[in-house]
């Protein structure tokens, strides 16, 4: 089998220094999407591996269709190389759980299954929000304390409000799904992906965090949705473990290393330079 990882990086370079490393295989072709505003671009080197850089490099913006956009050079850029068995996207702040032998004998086992996390909670209200309102200044969601940035938070909130006093509603007759942006998915997706580009980029235009819904919505309103390896279990379906910590994602630290390599996920995220040492003995571990 032969994977391709696709890697959307923007900041802790020694994290990616790592977990390209740790991908380095035979098996394996590695694509990075570095973000527009980054700097200080690390230099990179695979001994196995083949390793390439997007040309395209989008400003993405926290919680905009940019982040989308980004995913699609990344899958657009892999599909053009090869068809590859399985595509993982990761971030460049995560790590594999497991070694590269273990991974590729997982996949050839469940080889045709999608990776696809969906989430369980009731977010009936929270899709409803961030899909069928319309929001104003989508590349400036992140607020950075500025006056301009408080001026655009507090418009944005007044004009979803009168939306709902208004009773609008976009994207009518759509049934949204969400969950964790991260997937592992097979050829066949990644090609009906592509395919509904414009549709996705029309459907999705001025909502929020669509990053983690349209891959979901695609996939469970398709013939795909019978492959889902586990659309009951967020973390499982997808084969990751993700730090999340009263609502919030955090960073693992040392004391989580027990916890993550006794998991049966098979990547793992977020992680930082201020816990390096884990990092370390996470590459010591899958090496």
């Amino acid at each position: 089998m032969k994977h391709a990882y696709l890697i959307i990086a923007h900041n802790e370079f020694t994290i990616l220094t790592y977990l390209v490393k740790a991908l380095d295989d035979v098996r394996n072709d590695i694509f990075i999407h570095f973000d527009n505003k980054a700097v200080d671009i690390p230099t990179l080197k695979v001994e196995k591996a083949r390793l390439f850089f997007t040309k395209e490099r989008i400003d993405v913006r926290w919680g905009d269709l940019s982040i989308v956009e980004a995913e699609y050079v990344l899958f657009a850029e892999a599909v053009k190389e090869e068809s590859y068995d399985y595509y993982h996207l990761l971030s460049g702040v995560d790590m594999p759980l497991k070694g590269q032998d273990e991974i590729h004998r997982f996949f050839n086992t469940h080889q045709g299954k999608e990776f696809i996390g969906f989430s369980q909670y009731d977010y009936a209200k929270e899709v409803e929000r961030k899909t069928h309102k319309y929001h104003l200044f989508p590349r400036d969601f992140k607020f950075t304390g500025e006056g301009i940035s408080l001026f655009k938070k507090a418009l944005r909130f007044l004009f979803i409000r009168a939306q709902y006093v208004m009773r609008y509603k976009r994207n009518k007759g759509l049934v949204f799904k969400k969950g964790t942006q991260w997937v592992s998915v097979t050829h066949e997706f990644v090609k009906y992906l592509l395919a509904k580009k414009q549709e996705v980029m029309k459907t999705y235009h001025h909502t929020f965090c669509s990053d983690e819904i349209y891959k979901q919505t695609l996939c469970w309103h398709s013939p795909f949705q019978s492959r889902l390896y586990n659309p009951h279990d967020e973390g499982a379906g997808c084969m990751r473990k993700i730090g999340w910590a009263n609502g919030q994602l955090t960073d693992w630290k040392e004391k989580d290393h027990d916890q993550l390599i006794e998991s049966d996920a098979l990547f793992a995220r977020k992680f930082s330079s201020k816990h390096l040492g884990l990092v370390a003995n996470i590459f010591k571990h899958v090496n």
